[in-house]
Order: C-alpha cells, then sequence, then structure tokens
C-alpha cells in the first residue's frame, strides 16, 4: 500500500483487498506436519524443531485459495485485513476524545460513556451515575435501551440533563423480542456494502484454521451496530424526577456528623444548624427591592412546633428621589421590630398541611405578627394553607425556599446570602373544558406521553372541525405570582410565557409528580429536536411547545392535576387543582 493508501484507505481501487504475511509455521515438532511440502515447484520444510500450523490437505486448500506466498526460503500465510473488520480494544483508548459543545464544565464526550455502557450491560439493565452532571449517562442509557437512574446534589446539573433527554432523538433499534422490551435483546445481521465491506452487526471471524479445515467462520456480535428501522425516530421515554435531602452522616464514628468539616453546620441538630444559617443570612430577598432584615434569631423558650423566634424589620425600597435621583431605603434604626416566628421543614422531606396548621396555632397564641415556614420541599396543600392563613383569622404566613445546597455545609463559604432563602409565590392557572380536538396533530409523540396527553395540538385551529370528544381539558399558565410578605400582595408576577420551564401532570396522585406535558416558554430548547426529527410540522406545532397551553387532555383516575414551574432560581413551584 502507498503512504495515500494507507493514510485514506478509501483510495484503495475496488476489488483489492489490503493484508499482511503472517507465520504459517509453529515452534513443535510434530511427525505429520513436520514435512516438505511442494509449492510453486519448490520444496519448503519448517525446520527441523517446528512444523506447519496446519496439514498437507490444509496447505493444499490454503494454495487453492491463494492464502500461500513465497518469502525468501520459507512460506508465509496472507492475511487480510477484512478477515476480521473489527480491533478488540485495549485499556488505552486513543481513538476518542473530550467532549465538543459543552453543556457542564465536567462534560464527558458521549463516545467514552458509550464505550463504558455497551461493553458492561446489556439492554434492560440499570445504569446508576451518582454524578449526573449534564446527564451523558443517562443520554446514553437512553440511547442503549438501559434503564437508568443519575443522581446529583445541585438543581443545575439536573435541570441541564432534564432538558437534554426531553429534546433528545435516537435511532429506533429493532428488537428481537418486541414483547420484552429492551430486555429481549437487539436484533443483530450480517450484511456487506456494494464494495463487500462487512458493515452489519455480525462480522465473521475468518482464521487459519476455519480456512484449512473447511469449517465455516467464527462469527463475533458487534453490540454497537443493531439493525435500525428508519421509519421511526425515538424520543427519550417517560421518567421522573425525584428529590430527597442528603442526611449529615458521622464517617469518622466519632460521635460528630459531617466530622473533619469546620463549619458550624457540621455540628448539633438540624434545626441548630438552620438558626445558625439564618444568623448569617438574616435578609430575605421578596421582590421588587422589597427585603425584611431578621434580628435576634433564638430558639423558643418553650415550644410544641416553632422551631425559632426573631423579630423583623421590613426594608422597603422607595421610588428615586427626581432631584438626587438615589434611591432611599428605611433605616432601621428608626424602625420597631415585629416578632416572628419561624418553623423549618423536615431535612429528609417535604412540610405537611400539619407542620404548618400546628405551627400557626403556635404563632397565634404567641402573638406573632408573622410566621415564616422554611424547607426544602412542601406539600401542596400545606402551600394553600400558608398563603391563605391571614384569610382564615392566623397569623399571616409566607413560605420560604431553602437551597438544598444548605446540606453541603462547605459550600456557604462561597454563597451569597441571596441565593441561601428565596420567597415566591405560586403560580396562577386556568383550567379549560374543551369539546373538540384539532385533526392533523403530529404522530410522533414523547414516549411518556400516554393516553394522548402529550400529543401537541394547534393553538391557531383549535375549536374548528375538530372530533367531539367530551370531557377533554385544557391548561392554561397564566402567570407566577410572587407574594410580598410585609402587604401578602402579589405585586410582582410574571407573565406565563416568561418562565423557563412548566410541566403538567394531568393525573396527579399526590405522591409523584410525574410530567405528561413540558413545556419551554422562555428557551429554543424544542429546536433541537424540531431539526432532528425532521417530518413535517406545522410550526404552530413548535409554538405551542414553547407555549402557555396544554395539549387536550383526558380527566385521569385522581381526578386533579398538578402544574410544575421551574422559576429562573431553579426552584420547583406546584399547584394543584381538582378538575371538580
Amino acid at each position: 500500500m502507498s503512504e495515500d493508501e494507507r493514510a485514506d484507505p478509501g483510495r484503495v481501487p475496488q476489488g483489492w483487498r489490503a493484508f499482511q504475511l503472517d507465520n504459517l509455521t509453529s515452534g513443535a515438532f510434530r511427525e505429520n506436519t513436520t514435512v516438505n511440502y511442494q509449492f510453486e515447484g519448490e520444496t519448503f520444510h519448517p525446520g527441523a524443531n517446528a512444523c506447519w500450523k496446519t496439514t498437507v490437505e490444509g496447505l493444499d486448500r490454503l494454495a487453492q485459495l491463494g492464502r500461500i506466498q513465497k518469502a525468501g526460503r520459507t512460506l508465509r500465510y496472507r492475511r487480510f485485513l477484512d478477515d476480521f473488520p473489527a480491533v478488540e480494544l485495549t485499556n488505552v483508548w486513543d481513538d476518542v476524545a473530550g467532549a465538543a459543545d459543552k453543556l457542564y464544565v465536567v462534560q464527558t464526550s458521549s463516545s467514552v460513556v458509550g464505550r463504558c455502557v455497551l461493553m458492561a450491560t446489556d439492554p434492560g439493565d440499570l445504569v446508576l451515575d451518582p454524578t449526573c452532571g449534564s446527564g451523558t449517562t443517562a443520554f446514553i442509557a437512553e440511547q442503549w435501551g438501559r434503564r437508568w437512574i443519575t443522581i446529583d446534589t445541585s438543581r443545575v446539573p439536573l435541570a441541564l440533563a432534564r432538558q437534554r433527554l426531553l429534546t433528545a432523538t435516537f435511532s429506533y433499534y429493532q428488537l428481537k423480542e418486541p414483547a420484552h422490551g429492551p430486555s429481549g435483546g437487539f436484533v443483530y445481521k450480517r450484511k456487506q456494502n456494494n464494495k463487500g465491506e462487512e458493515v452489519g452487526g455480525i462480522v465473521p471471524h475468518v482464521t487459519l484454521k476455519s480456512i484449512a479445515n473447511n469449517e465455516p467462520p467464527d462469527e463475533e456480535v458487534l453490540v454497537d451496530r443493531p439493525e435500525t428501522d428508519n421509519k421511526f425516530v425515538r424520543v427519550t421515554g417517560p421518567f421522573v424526577v425525584e428529590a430527597t435531602i442528603p442526611t449529615p452522616v458521622d464517617w469518622e464514628g466519632d460521635g460528630i456528623e459531617d466530622s473533619g468539616a469546620e463549619s458550624v453546620q457540621s455540628y448539633g441538630s438540624f434545626v441548630e444548624r438552620m438558626i445558625e444559617v439564618l444568623r448569617r443570612s438574616p435578609v430575605l430577598h421578596v421582590g421588587g427591592g422589597r427585603k425584611v432584615e431578621l434580628g435576634n434569631i433564638r430558639p423558643p423558650a418553650k415550644s410544641l412546633s416553632l422551631s425559632a423566634e426573631g423579630v423583623a424589620f421590613n426594608k422597603v425600597r422607595l421610588k428615586p428621589d427626581t432631584t438626587t435621583d438615589q434611591a432611599i431605603t428605611t433605616d432601621r434604626a428608626t424602625e420597631q421590630g415585629q416578632p416572628v416566628a419561624f418553623v423549618f421543614g423536615p431535612e429528609n422531606g417535604a412540610i405537611s398541611e400539619k407542620l404548618v396548621h400546628a405551627a400557626l396555632q403556635e404563632a397565634q397564641l404567641k402573638r406573632h405578627t408573622h410566621l415564616y415556614v422554611i424547607g426544602f420541599a412542601i406539600q401542596p396543600h400545606a402551600r394553600q394553607l400558608i398563603d391563605h392563613s391571614a384569610d382564615m383569622g392566623l397569623v399571616p404566613a409566607t413560605y420560604v425556599q431553602a437551597t438544598p445546597d444548605l446540606m453541603m455545609g462547605d459550600l456557604l463559604k462561597n454563597m451569597r446570602s441571596s441565593q441561601i432563602f428565596s420567597v415566591c409565590g405560586l403560580p396562577e392557572i386556568k383550567v379549560h373544558k374543551v369539546k373538540s380536538v384539532t385533526p392533523g396533530a403530529p404522530k410522533a409523540r414523547p414516549a411518556g406521553a400516554e393516553r394522548g396527553e402529550g400529543v401537541p395540538a394547534s393553538d391557531g385551529a383549535r375549536g374548528s372541525g375538530g372530533t367531539q370528544s367530551p370531557g377533554l381539558y385544557e391548561v392554561e399558565l397564566v402567570g407566577l405570582d410572587v407574594f410580598d410578605p410585609i402587604t401578602m400582595k402579589t405585586d410582582d408576577s410574571r407573565r406565563g410565557d416568561d418562565v423557563p420551564c412548566w410541566m403538567l401532570d394531568a393525573d396527579y396522585n399526590t405522591l409523584c409528580f410525574r410530567a405528561s406535558q413540558v413545556f419551554f416558554p422562555r428557551t429554543g430548547a424544542w429546536e433541537s429536536l424540531k431539526k432532528a426529527l425532521k417530518a413535517d410540522y406545522d410550526e404552530s406545532v413548535w409554538d405551542h411547545l414553547a407555549g402557555t397551553r396544554s395539549a387536550p387532555f383526558e380527566a385521569g383516575d385522581h381526578k386533579q392535576i398538578a402544574v410544575k414551574v421551574i422559576d429562573d432560581r431553579g426552584n420547583e413551584l406546584l399547584v394543584v387543582k381538582a378538575l371538580s
């Protein structure tokens, strides 16, 4: 082969085959193969202390097939490159590189993760990645028909992975046992292209032994070459995002949780740690330039439900003075602090309605002017009780979302106070009952969209010419309310088309939120899916997926829906509404 042909095997003329000369002898004396052999009028001998690798009959068969060649005073075996068109992988992978177009700073190359998944698992197996990052492992597992669980301590990588999975497309692999899904295995076939090259998932492994003994060659399965069906475009199947709060662990067994850490968060009870965090970050930013400054935060003297007490100073940013053009805030020294109470939700769960009710009653008896309910997650009914506590004649209350990073004490050294606690409102939604479904809705839909819940419909054509189907509903995201705990009014609201992401569970069971429809109003997330599907869809379909109104759906068994909105800070805000 010339240098050009070695650099680019495609330059080799069709019909020509690359080969190299291999040893035809073995270093051992054997009576029936340490013999003379006649080839092209010459006599060859393997040597006194060697033998041919096959019998004389086998040598004749190799000669007939053009597999023997003279090389000096001995014979050599012609081993063609396409005898086995695959190369065994070693521990050194010099054919892969780092990830291109990274979504995440430590994103791993898909080719590296894919190779690991393929060599260590079978279709249908479960793959666990405890460091999610950009979700490459989940993406690869989904691509190759593996089940997966991926975990991270921050909301940022989980949000990236969720969007990456929701907008991904994959080849559809033929199933060996369709009834069993991917766990039944994929279909592999032996195929050749017009050049005679093996391009299928089954490749022959031609050896000297198989040729000499006139045996069919062994076959190897290349697991990364299953048969694909180009009539289908596969998208990510149904998955759910769960949240748990990590528990401090006594790693050293010395009676101190998270021993070795220098911060106070490593010691004492959860309540003591949360009080210390509040003391370090005593300002709650509530939007619109307003903030609440806390002081004298301490454990309550006697309490059944409350976690802490303190005083609050309402800092209100006034309009700039027209002469000085400077913002003015109230002075804490001139204010009378108002007594307030705090209740902390569980370290490893959501705040319950029972806990909120008990805390409200106790705060009322102790004549507190406000109750701050601080937690990592909250049940929908508990949130409704908080928002309507003043209407019920109880102490006004505010839910304060705490970042899960609080449980990683060392991160607080570099965390701004505004990142620890955030006061947020609830999504404002409307449920519409519809009587028709727009014909011609897209045939392709996410695998998780069962019962027609995920079939996008055109807003422009809705209600005209559709099939009459009573009992269908649509949900509209009107906006996102941000509550002001000073006035208990929703002065700072955001339109529904100005949120990063919102999701609908069309049959919420109160235990697990399952997104049956997902929308990204403020991003171009659907553009990648739109390009990858390469199908003919009306533009209104993509407007719908980036919109504020769901596709029609039927009422489920639980007769209630839930809408979850992801705000700019990554908070997940959930509202539940009964369809009745």
